[in-house]
């Protein structure tokens, strides 16, 4: 019981202080902006192949033969291919918007990836400055249908094994959503420090997810605690080798459109805050495992002490620790394949490859989150194993044995009888 009360001492004017970070920080919305035409940052409208005509590239002026004829290089030599081949005219309608009803056409290459076929949903931008002819063109294809349909696969399979705390998981996963998108990314765009908004959002969402899946109980309880302690760990660990490394966040297309909208963005500080967000998912896992390993061996045996607790605890750990490091790495190297095949073909050294600083920046964030991974075990171990091995058998009262030991002839008696 003293145990619980000083858990409760410390979770209760945290979970306090989430809150109060929330009313402080809450964003009231993104901040608007004049659209730049440029990746994201564009006006997007639904549309429809409504007709594919096959043409000759040379016909449809889509041949793209140097000027200077040479066709010696990769690209010469490609666009001559391209002008002996055969294009597609593509008439497309546009489906949403003040222009529902415009049709518009474009010619597609024969060695793009992406193919037009008719009655093919599509994503087309709108750029109105542009000749009317060319204001509409096509981005994207319409996912809009497979994506729903996997995501409802996803819920009910979750549903039917989950069953109640399948459902109780969704809900607190839409929650985490919310967040994300109500209060993190809004607050981060109208200027507040990124990290005070990733703590705060990421504690918020720590304590609603594991509270609700997993009841209002010392065991939930030990699981947060374990977290915070962690994700404290990765805030600092993060903070002091991200400015160590002069790791600056802008490293790509995205991030540089993000810096040139909002320039007062701290993008060190927002590498940081996605390192405390991506690694509070993995954390939950961990910790809420490592709780309920211990709570079951000690309903298994209640007579065994904390320090037997945390060693068979502290085993299973070690098995869970060698592949969540493992997972997490291969998530990351996953992400960033095609830039790791870039430097494979340019054949740099390893060296080199980790030097620069896209690779840079994914090394110190699988590093950062496996530590608070690795540093989460023994810790929220050696927690559980102290708050439950309070309720073991020998702290009940003294004439607990007494009452026994004078049960135990009537028991033997019985069972003689019963053998006669």
């Amino acid at each position: 019981m003293h145990l619980r009360k000083v858990i409760a001492a410390i979770l209760i004017p945290f979970a306090a202080a989430v809150l109060v970070g929330l009313a402080v920080l809450w964003p009231g919305g993104a901040p608007p902006h004049e659209r730049t035409g440029v990746g994201f940052d564009r006006q997007t409208q639904q549309a429809s192949v409504t007709k594919v005509v096959e043409v000759s590239c040379k016909e449809a002026g889509a041949s793209g033969v140097p000027p200077t004829g040479d066709t010696s290089t990769a690209e010469g030599s490609s666009a001559v291919q391209q002008e002996n081949g055969t294009c597609k005219r593509a008439t497309i309608r546009v489906d949403s918007g003040k222009d529902k009803g415009r049709t518009f056409t474009e010619i597609v290459q024969p060695d793009q990836s992406r193919q037009l076929e008719e009655g093919q949903e599509v994503v087309v931008a709108y750029e109105p400055s542009a000749p009317k002819d060319l204001q509409y063109s096509v981005t994207d294809i319409n996912r809009r249908l497979p994506m729903a349909l996997l995501a409802g696969i996803f819920a009910l399979a979750v549903v039917v094994v989950g069953r109640l705390r399948g459902v109780m998981a969704l809900v607190a996963l839409a929650i985490s959503f919310m967040v994300l998108n109500l209060f993190i990314l809004p607050a981060i765009l109208q200027g507040s420090n990124p990290l005070l908004v990733a703590v705060v959002g990421a504690s918020a969402i720590m304590l609603i997810a594991l509270y609700l899946c997993h009841g209002l109980s010392a065991r939930t309880s030990v699981a947060v605690l374990g977290t915070l302690i962690s994700l404290l760990l990765i805030g600092v660990l993060g903070s002091l080798f991200i400015g160590w490394a002069a790791l600056t966040g802008n490293t790509d297309d995205n991030t540089g459109l993000i810096h040139g909208l909002y320039p007062t963005i701290d993008m060190s500080g927002l590498l940081l805050a996605g390192v405390i967000i991506g690694s509070l998912g993995v954390l939950d896992d961990v910790t809420v495992t490592q709780t309920s390993a211990v709570w079951e061996l000690h309903e298994a045996n209640p007579s065994m002490g904390w320090r037997g607790l945390y060693r068979a605890g502290i085993r299973i750990g070690r098995d869970h620790i060698a592949s969540v490091v493992n997972t997490l790495v291969l998530a990351y190297a996953g992400a960033a394949l095609p830039l790791l095949l870039l430097f494979s073909i340019a054949q740099s050294s390893v060296g080199t490859v980790a030097n620069s600083e896209l690779v840079a920046e994914e090394i110190v964030r699988t590093l950062i989150g496996s530590i608070g991974l690795v540093a989460s075990v023994p810790v929220t171990t050696a927690l559980a194993a102290l708050v439950v091995s309070a309720d073991r058998p020998g702290a009940q009262p003294a004439v607990q044995p007494a009452v026994e030991a004078a049960a135990a002839p009537a028991r033997g008696g019985k069972g003689r009888r019963r053998k006669r």
